[in-house]
């Protein structure tokens, strides 16, 4: 009979939040969607410890529905930001990401340098050759009007 009521309430086996809490999950838990039995607990465990279960809990009801999948992704990867850097949390990864970018601006400003000058050089080399190719027409055309034939 006890498994029956278990079945009908809840889910097989428990979600990984409850899991982790050490409580049983109902049909209407509001972690169950998104934290499951297998990685869940893991997961759980680094809001519970960062956040509180019950904060996180009246968090996700005050979200709607269809946006709380995005809320529950970033609220787990402020938690381990937190848990790896608790002072400034998700906000060192930000600031080396900016650093990163800033750094590859300026290496693409220097290839674009590169290439502009590497463009100018060819576009000289080619008039070069242009002129080159203009004199030596010059100089068969005279050396025809000159009666000289190579």
């Amino acid at each position: 009979m006890a498994s029956s009521s278990s079945s009908s309430s809840g889910t097989a086996s428990p979600c990984g939040a409850c899991r982790f809490l050490r409580r049983k999950c109902t049909h209407d838990c509001i972690f169950a969607p998104y934290f499951g039995s297998e990685q869940g607990p893991v997961k759980f465990a680094a809001i519970h410890k960062v956040f509180g279960a019950s904060n996180v809990s009246k968090l996700l009801l005050q979200i709607p529905p269809h946006d709380r999948p995005e809320a529950v992704a970033t609220i787990a990867y402020e938690a381990q930001a937190r848990i790896q850097d608790p002072v400034y949390g998700c906000v060192a990864h930000i600031f080396t990401l900016q650093q990163q970018v800033a750094f590859l601006q300026a290496q693409l400003m220097e290839a674009k340098a590169h290439l502009a000058q590497n463009a100018m050089n060819s576009h000289n080399n080619i008039e070069n050759i242009f002129e080159s190719a203009q004199i030596m027409m010059n100089m068969q055309e005279n050396t025809k009007q000159k009666g000289v034939f190579f």
